[in-house]
């Protein structure tokens, strides 16, 4: 069991945490054993049509045969879980820049901590931010970090590689122009998120993450086998089950306007587990800051201004309103 010493103090205590808000989008109940054949995409022998199909019908899919070795993966889960297991305030003193600590939210101010500042509105989560192009200057005295830092380059050059290879698939079932090609991804901006749910035997409607779509062009996730990503698909909830050696991608609101709607930025959450705690890592890859996303169902922006609006409206209304803020021919309250 971890040591309590090592979570943040709101999660040490005993009361219940936040349940998860009434969801819209939530018609049915969702089903623990189901188990739905979610798309498998081969990387040695990758087919544009299944990855088309995949991408417009789920927005995610398991991606096998990815050439990202088993030692690596097993290395940065065990690293992480270390990292985790120090104290509450050691995490806090210790990352600082450019890898920086947070809590309570996958959403980051400036100073890397919870944006609302309600504890009702806290999810159960920690977790490592980590600006993959700026692991150079982490001076890393510290042992763990020391030898933490070459298996976080090792990592970011294969995500990037195959973050390369999807895009690049992508551009070519849609279609796209060379131009629109080009501004589609950024390897620049990629970015791993190392998050730990801790667990929670005395509630079973504590979150870990609520529902969300990602804001990038595509994540990739590496996951322990401790279960609780759920995806939203035909008005149903469905777990994305834990599968050795695999990592799952999904698409983010950045592909969803680049595709011109034509694929979807998956809606999804995590639940936490009463026994175990969970711990996920996850590759987040971007447009170029000054490249201009062009779309018939959108107004041009580029992800500077998607960035800028989805901070204001946290601070503002508390949630992320993300794409309906772009869309054409449409005015939203302010």
């Amino acid at each position: 069991m971890a040591n309590l010493e090592s979570f943040p103090p709101l999660f040490r205590q005993t009361t219940n945490p936040k349940t998860q808000p009434n969801d819209p989008d939530e018609p049915t109940k969702w089903n623990p054993d189901s188990d739905p054949l979610l798309p498998v995409i081969d990387l040695q022998c990758l087919n544009h049509e299944s990855l088309g199909a995949a991408c417009k019908d789920w927005g995610l899919f398991r991606l096998v045969n990815h050439g990202v070795p088993t030692t690596l993966l097993s290395q940065i889960q065990d690293h992480a879980k270390k990292l985790f297991s120090l104290s509450f305030e050691s995490k806090q003193a210790l990352f600082t820049t450019p890898i920086s600590y947070f809590w309570g939210t996958p959403a980051l101010n400036p100073s890397g901590v919870p944006l609302s500042g309600g504890h009702q509105n806290i999810n159960r989560l920690e977790g490592f931010n980590v600006p993959l192009s700026q692991l150079s200057q982490l001076e890393a005295e510290d042992p763990m970090l020391f030898t933490f830092r070459p298996l976080l380059e090792e990592y970011g050059g294969h995500l990037a590689r195959l973050a390369t290879t999807l895009c690049e698939a992508m551009a070519k079932t849609l279609k796209l122009d060379p131009k629109q090609s080009e501004s589609c991804l950024s390897i620049s901006t990629g970015l791993v998120r190392i998050y730990r749910y801790p667990h929670c035997s005395s509630n079973d409607h504590a979150w870990g993450m609520d529902v969300h779509t990602d804001s990038s062009v595509i994540s990739i996730l590496n996951q322990d086998e401790v279960g609780g990503l759920q995806v939203f698909k035909d008005d149903k909830w469905f777990p994305v089950k834990p599968i050795s050696n695999t990592l799952v991608v999904n698409l983010g609101d950045m592909m969803q306007a680049i595709s011109d709607d034509e694929y979807k930025s998956v809606k999804h959450r995590v639940k936490v587990n009463e026994h175990e705690e969970r711990i996920s890592i996850c590759y987040f890859v971007f447009p170029a800051d000054g490249g201009v996303i062009r779309s018939s169902k959108y107004k041009p922006f580029t992800y500077s201004d998607f960035r800028a609006q989805v901070q204001q409206d946290i601070k503002t209304h508390g949630f992320k309103v993300g794409l309906d803020r772009f869309k054409r021919g449409e005015t939203l309250l302010e």
